[in-house]
């Protein structure tokens, strides 16, 4: 794997950059800043790698990922409950997922290949083993698949649809199960203890990509699990990663300017700022998701 240009894409630093996808219908990049509230559109330029942002949309709580309908129309997890925002700006409420008055947020979330969209939680109140991952059915149901993890994070598919890997930060693992079957078993298949497995994406090879956050890096795994590559950022809390541009080598890496002491702060003055790099193998393109057909969702 070659990686080539790798530099700071933003002109802005952000808190807690994270959930990068890539909307190939309208060649923009969507991300979250969590903890500002913030939904971002932007441009990628596959020439330099930079990144423009050209929208934010605000919202009053935490967000925690957003995913993207063959219209454009938009699926955002807030802090406690999902929203459709309409190509038109409107806003509908769809389903609670946080029960009123527990101490967790919606965490990282992503479509599956059948479009529909899955999202997970974490706890806001100490060590949690009772975070959940949650699928949004096409009739507006959700799907319990996990209710006893650490922390919920990235989610990824083979690309024959029928894998799912699931990241669990606070248990330093990646996990696999067999996507076919919704009761099949969760097993372990990396556990990276010299940080946290954060987001992940998938490449055309069928390899993994996982942000490490607390290590500065992205690293690449192969179908079996072996480690074939490292990618060192300058900037220690690597959050997610996505493959983005017109042919999905521009590798796009979201990070935080959070939880940095000030001599990190000094020595990592690009913390926050989002990161792009090519790459000689393309991503794997995420599906888009399949919004009911009235974009309304029960609440």
């Amino acid at each position: 794997m070659t990686v080539r240009r790798l530099a700071a894409a933003s002109v802005e630093a952000f808190q807690l950059a994270e959930g990068p996808v890539w909307d190939t219908v309208r060649q923009r990049l969507l991300w979250v800043d969590i903890l500002a509230g913030y939904v971002l559109e932007g441009s990628v330029d596959d020439t330099t790698g930079r990144v423009t942002v050209t929208r934010r949309h605000s919202f009053d709580s935490m967000v925690g990922a957003v995913a993207v309908s063959d219209d454009g129309t938009l699926l955002i997890a807030a802090q406690e409950h999902l929203v459709v925002l309409g190509i038109d700006g409107t806003r509908r409420a769809g389903p609670r997922i946080v029960p009123p008055g527990v101490r967790r947020r919606l965490n990282d979330g992503s479509t599956d290949p059948s479009g529909r969209f899955l999202v997970g939680t974490l706890s806001l109140d100490g060590p949690s083993q009772r975070e959940t991952l949650v699928r949004l059915e096409p009739d507006g149901r959700l799907t319990v698949l996990d209710m006893d993890l650490a922390l919920s994070n990235g989610l990824a598919w083979s690309t024959d649809g029928h894998t799912l890997y699931s990241v669990d930060t606070l248990q330093h693992t990646v996990c696999v199960r067999d996507y076919t079957h919704d009761d099949a078993e969760r097993r372990v298949h990396l556990r990276i203890e010299d940080g946290h497995p954060d987001g992940i994406a998938l490449d055309a090879e069928e390899h993994l990509w996982v942000a490490v956050w607390g290590a500065g890096e992205i690293r690449r795994y192969s179908p079996t699990g072996a480690l074939t590559s490292r990618l060192a950022v300058p900037a220690p809390h690597t959050s997610s990663v996505a493959f983005a541009g017109s042919d999905l080598r521009t590798l796009v890496i979201t990070t935080a300017s959070v939880d940095l002491t000030d001599a990190q702060r000094g020595q990592y003055p690009d913390s926050g700022r989002l990161f792009t790099a090519r790459v000689d193998v393309p991503g794997a393109p995420v599906p888009s998701w399949s919004a009911p057909a009235d974009r309304t969702l029960p609440c």
